[in-house]
């Protein structure tokens, strides 16, 4: 498997986690919905920093 699939595949993972989360922190408030939410951020964060490594590489590939 290659870096750039592996990094594909998380930030998929991620996206998917951080809006199950979101989700969950949404509909349960009573107990720790604002962590739930702050984790959900976290991992959206990361998954804006994979995506923009990947614009990064896809760039630096198409130059001559």
């Amino acid at each position: 498997m290659s870096f750039e699939k592996l990094i594909s595949i998380t930030s998929r993972l991620f996206f998917l986690g951080a809006f199950v989360l979101l989700g969950i922190a949404l509909i349960e408030r009573v107990a720790n919905g604002g962590r739930l939410l702050e984790f959900a951020v976290v991992l959206l964060v990361f998954v804006i920093a994979m995506q923009l490594r990947e614009m990064k590489e896809e760039l630096k590939s198409r130059k001559p």
